[in-house]
């Protein structure tokens, strides 16, 4: 166990930090409060929103907390691709009664801008998804004394993030909601993706890093199977959607235990990255024709997820969720982390009652 990263936080539970206004200052100051460590999301905001969210959430917890950086994408959309797929979303424009993005909106989410942000007012841990920061980057947040985790859906990448000098890994499994933290967006590697459970045992046996084990999680058993497995943590992301202190819509969270809504899918529909959320109509009619276009897609449908949001329809929505969705609880946020850690030592308790066996 990495002392120096789980000290920060008594209970081995990390709330997932979820892009588009769910991780949200109120929900990471629960989790944090409650033991946990709360995460904000900085991705798809500026660098002032992301340092606004930092001050507000230090004036609701004096505890440690994380903030997740999306890393830049390289341009290698096919335009003609993204202009055939504008078309076939011209109905899905007049039905919810709005125009479709500028799909040229910005590529790095403004990735440097964020990192001074956070060089200047150092927090305590910084994540990052879709690639591996340079060693520089590493280097300069550890000075300042921040603990840095990159995510990693395979073991090549994993070692990746060790060459590169992060503190721990995140080791993201297929079952895990949003999107997936691949390192190369490749349309090859489609639904080949590895579970939790196998990723971690791979991760361990190709790195000496601590892993921190993401997907799928909704339980404290689960927890303590991932820990039983080698990790040092969980990271969990729907389980904390449902809660009141999320972002999340209601429409999001409602629809997490809906009947109409049995299972997730892996889809480019909504940005052109793969990622898991509920199977709703726009899923079904676009997700089979969506290019390997990432931030352009995002940008492009952006209006119409929003548009659907505001009028009440959750089929128009992207509603990212993991594999073990219907297991939700509506409880706060620093109750949950509670009934986790419970469970967890419970689990603990009966494995360790069993001799070990199962």
């Amino acid at each position: 166990m990495s002392s120096a990263l789980t000290d920060l936080f008594p209970h081995p539970i990390v709330q997932a930090p979820m892009a588009g206004g769910v991780s949200v200052p109120q929900l990471a100051a629960a989790v944090a409060e409650a033991g946990g460590l709360g995460f904000l999301a900085a991705g798809y905001k500026t660098a002032d929103g992301m340092y606004q969210e930092i001050k507000q959430l230090r004036s609701l917890t004096a505890r440690p907390f994380g903030v997740n950086l999306f890393m830049p994408q390289p341009d290698h959309a096919d335009a003609a691709a993204v202009e055939v797929y504008a078309h076939q979303l011209a109905g899905e424009a007049a039905w919810y009664d709005t125009e479709l993005g500028d799909p040229d909106s910005g590529r790095d989410d403004g990735y440097e801008a964020k990192l001074a942000v956070l060089l200047d007012n150092p927090v305590p841990v910084v994540s990052f998804h879709f690639g591996v920061p340079s060693s520089d980057v590493l280097e300069s947040l550890r000075r300042a004394g921040t603990f840095t985790l990159v995510t990693a859906t395979t073991p090549d990448e994993a070692l990746a993030v060790e060459r590169a000098g992060a503190d721990a890994v995140i080791a993201q499994g297929v079952e895990a909601g949003g999107h997936q933290g691949t390192h190369r967006d490749n349309p090859e590697t489609d639904g080949t993706g590895i579970g939790l459970l196998s990723l971690i045992a791979q991760v361990r046996e190709t790195v000496s890093l601590p892993i921190v084990a993401a997907g799928g999680i909704m339980r404290g058993s689960q927890i303590a199977a991932a820990l039983a497995a080698g990790a040092i943590a969980a990271q969990l992301g729907t389980a904390f959607l449902a809660t009141p202190e999320s972002g999340a819509t209601t429409l999001h969270k409602q629809a997490l235990t809906n009947p109409l809504f049995a299972r997730t899918e892996l889809t480019r529909a909504f940005s052109g990255r793969p990622a898991r959320g509920l199977v709703n109509r726009f899923l079904r009619e676009h997700g089979p024709y969506a290019p390997a276009a990432y931030p352009e897609i995002h940008h492009l449908t952006s209006p119409l997820r929003k548009k659907a949001a505001a009028s009440g329809d959750p089929q128009g929505m992207a509603l990212w969720a993991g594999q073990g969705h219907r297991m939700a609880r509506e409880l706060p946020a620093g109750q949950l982390v509670e009934v986790l850690a419970a469970e967890l030592d419970a689990a603990a308790t009966a494995l360790s009652g069993n001799g070990g066996r199962r």
